[in-house]
């Protein structure tokens, strides 16, 4: 090739030399890596872009992240080193130069290239439904270690003149400097790991961890730590092995239900609960939620009364119907009727433990809405309609004394000092 290319200076009239052929080399070189770079990034990558403008394709999401301009780059290198090892001799120190940086030059372009396609498959595997849950980032970021570890040996390689399997092989005696140096990435990366194999967390999770003052949405999971922001709006950072070794509380499942829970008790005033007469019972009978249990449950009472014959009327022999039992019955079927709770769900009104506080009454219930402002408005019109509706069962909400009472208590003392009679 050297002889053809001196006869081709010499038609050309050019004086022979060999300064005058590595110039000579030199140029065609660069005028043919020129040629190449204008051909691939002007015309083949154009039509590459064109076809990928589709952002839901896989094709715009590799061209989006350079993976086709730089394979284009690391065909440039191999093109120049080909054409350096055509025209110039296998003992020639140019040569020699140039294959160092060529090879070089493949070498970081792999890896940048391999980045692409790394960086392309986690916003394609993003956009697929719940596969898009996967905390894959921290594994695509130890590829992107390993990768770059693998290419910074070549490179030493290339630059000492060794064989690449010689560092390799020292890597062996430096395995405990190595596990010191990145024991953070590698218990993330196990955890990561366990994290997508148990499908323990992802992003968009509603995440809480009080031991490190996280309460809120995982907006990050990376290769060391997962991040959390706050209904604060704060940022939290956690470790990945942490959400391993410790336990955290994960509000995925909510969603997946259907039904977020409400658990609320009121407390009535013990002083306040009696037997309900016949006539308060003929009142409540016109409430449509209450006819039929009303109804039920005054032919189940006197069938047992006939039944132990014992007499209706007394107090302590008789059973009878009682205001909080009924107000009991209203909430449950009231809660049943309700539109924005998931009746599917367990629900259910019940008597807690009585205190000092009176008697607990608890609503326990799943609404429909999930999210946080939708349920906090559920939640807070069941009892709107809780508080304004017990008297109509000649019921009390149990409260302690406040500053109006003791000086309302006060007042009528001194009215009643005052006017003896």
């Amino acid at each position: 090739m050297k002889s053809l290319f001196d006869q081709w200076l010499d038609a050309l009239g050019v004086a022979q030399g060999e300064a005058i052929y590595v110039l000579a080399v030199i140029g065609l070189i660069l005028i043919a890596s020129t040629i190449l770079h204008f051909a691939l990034h002007r015309g083949l990558l154009r039509l590459v872009r064109r076809g990928g403008k589709n952002r839901k394709s896989w094709a715009s999401a590799l061209v989006g992240h350079k993976l086709f301009a730089r394979i284009a780059l690391i065909a440039q290198g191999f093109v120049v080193a080909a054409l350096a090892a055509m025209f110039l001799d296998a003992e020639s120190l140019l040569l020699q130069i140039i294959d160092t940086v060529t090879q070089l030059w493949i070498v970081l372009f792999s890896l940048l290239a391999f980045f692409s396609l790394l960086n392309a498959i986690e916003a394609l595997w993003y956009r697929v439904g719940r596969t898009a849950r996967l905390p894959l980032r921290g594994i695509f970021q130890s590829l992107k270690l390993v990768g770059s570890i693998v290419a910074l040996i070549l490179a030493i390689a290339l630059l000492i003149g060794k064989s690449p399997l010689i560092l390799f092989s020292g890597l062996g005696a430096m395995t405990a400097v190595l596990l010191l140096i990145f024991r953070d990435p590698i218990l993330g990366l196990v955890a990561g790991v366990q994290l997508s194999a148990n499908d323990m967390l992802a992003v968009g999770d509603w995440l809480e961890m009080p031991q490190y003052g996280a309460d809120g949405d995982v907006i990050d999971i990376n290769l060391t730590t997962t991040k959390v922001r706050n209904w604060d709006k704060t940022i939290t950072t956690i470790p990945n092995h942490a959400l391993v070794s410790d336990s955290f509380k994960n509000w995925r499942n909510i969603e997946i239900v259907g039904g977020r829970r409400i658990k609320r008790a009121i407390h009535v005033d013990a002083s306040s609960v009696r037997f309900v007469g016949d006539e308060e019972l003929e009142r409540l009978r016109q409430a449509r939620l209450l006819s039929d249990h009303i109804e039920q449950k005054r032919e189940e009472i006197d069938r047992y009364n006939r039944d132990q014959g014992v007499d209706p009327d007394s107090i302590i022999n008789a059973r009878h119907l009682t205001n909080l039992g009924i107000f009991r019955a209203y909430l449950t079927a009231y809660l049943g009727a309700h539109s924005k709770i998931n009746t599917e769900l367990t629900y259910m009104v019940r008597q807690l433990e009585p205190g000092e506080n009176g008697i607990p009454l608890e609503l326990y219930a799943f609404a429909r809405e999930t999210s946080w402002v939708p349920y906090e408005n559920i939640q807070s019109d069941i009892f709107d309609h809780v508080y304004a509706v017990i008297p109509e069962f000649g019921l009390r909400l149990h409260q302690a004394p406040s500053g109006f009472d003791v000086r309302q208590i006060g007042g009528r003392e001194k009215t009643a000092a005052h006017n003896p009679e």
